[in-house]
């Protein structure tokens, strides 16, 4: 384990010095091959992997797990939604002692070699145990991906042990006291990486008579996600289609409030329930439990403070589903 745990200091020294010429080489490798990849969204997925690493977290964390001395080959595929969406699979095989094959996304494939390349430049064995290629002779499956493929995955993969992710997304609760300062941070939950994340709130629930001007006015400061031509574009779609089927919202002129059940809003778009008491707010919330990645805000019914969605701790799995606990089992 200690070689693995060097490999990753290294790799955090060498994410948090790196050249400002070369993290401007990979965000064009990146760009190029997805639009939505912009310098301030890969800057913010490299700060959370340096966060991720930090070398006390990374050894409390795993005292609380039992490291392989039966190395498996584990088939990591992974969603190109956000950059590097799937380091956290990486490190969770990695760290365990197991090997691992790699399928990237066709939107996402330029950044992790650089990673990969790194770890290997400390840790000479990490030449066996972390491959990009096709994936054979795997042992367990750690797949992400949209409902749709889910299906795919089921059908391909079911008969290994298997981790299979699919369609999440994030909620908000808001009291109508929240300060100005704490509905600017639920912006960054709300706009960074464009909303593009399972983890970016998609949905608020806000009480009978909430007062959305205020929350409008809090979010100027993201009114830079306009600058995107995809988001923008998204936007202008959006905005077309209510007014021609004229259906209430609320506009700022970059991001549409609408009241809809739907937990899933469209890029742009951010749906809005009323609650009218604490039980109903209870009963809504848990029975959207399952299509809930984390909820935001101050309410005993959060799991999340205000703009720290996209900044998950080490031990915060996706779906919930612990993934060094699957990985002491296969």
């Amino acid at each position: 384990m200690e070689n693995r745990l060097q490999a990753l200091q290294s790799l955090k020294f060498y994410l948090e010095k790196m050249d400002h010429s070369l993290f401007k080489e990979w965000c064009q490798l990146a760009k190029a091959e997805n639009a939505w990849f912009t310098e301030e969204s890969i800057r913010a997925a490299i700060d959370g992997i340096i966060y991720l690493l930090d070398e006390e977290n990374l050894r409390s964390w795993l005292s609380k797990y039992k490291l392989t001395d039966n190395p498996k080959k584990i088939a990591i595929i992974m969603a190109g939604n956000l950059p590097l969406v799937g380091f956290h699979d990486l490190l969770c095989t990695y760290i365990s002692g197991h090997a691992s094959i790699l399928k990237f996304s066709s939107k996402d494939s330029r950044l992790f070699p650089f990673l990969i390349e790194e770890i290997k430049k400390t840790d000479e064995k990490a030449d066996f145990t972390i491959e990009i290629g096709r994936l054979t002779g795997f042992d367990a499956v750690i797949a992400t991906g949209s409902d749709n493929a889910s299906r795919y995955f089921d059908y391909y993969f079911g008969k290994y042990p298997h981790i299979i992710r699919r369609n999440r997304t994030s909620a908000a609760i808001l009291n109508g006291n929240e300060s100005m300062e704490e509905l600017a941070s639920l912006g960054k939950d709300v706009f960074q990486y464009f909303g593009l994340g399972c983890r970016n709130v998609s949905t608020l629930f806000v009480p009978d008579g909430f007062n959305f001007t205020t929350l409008l006015d809090a979010w100027q400061t993201f009114s830079f996600v306009s600058q995107h031509h995809k988001y923008f574009n998204n936007y202008e779609y959006q905005k077309a289609i209510k007014l021609i089927n004229s259906e209430p919202h609320l506009d700022n002129g970059f991001v549409l409030l609408s009241e809809n059940e739907k937990l899933v809003s469209p890029i742009s778009v951010v749906h809005f329930q009323y609650y009218h008491n604490e039980n109903d707010l209870t009963e809504k919330i848990n029975s959207s439990h399952e299509k809930l990645q984390c909820v935001v805000g101050k309410n005993k019914l959060c799991n999340v403070e205000f703009g720290k969605s996209q900044l998950p701790a080490i031990w915060n799995y996706a779906d919930n589903v612990d993934t060094m606990c699957f990985l002491e089992k296969v």
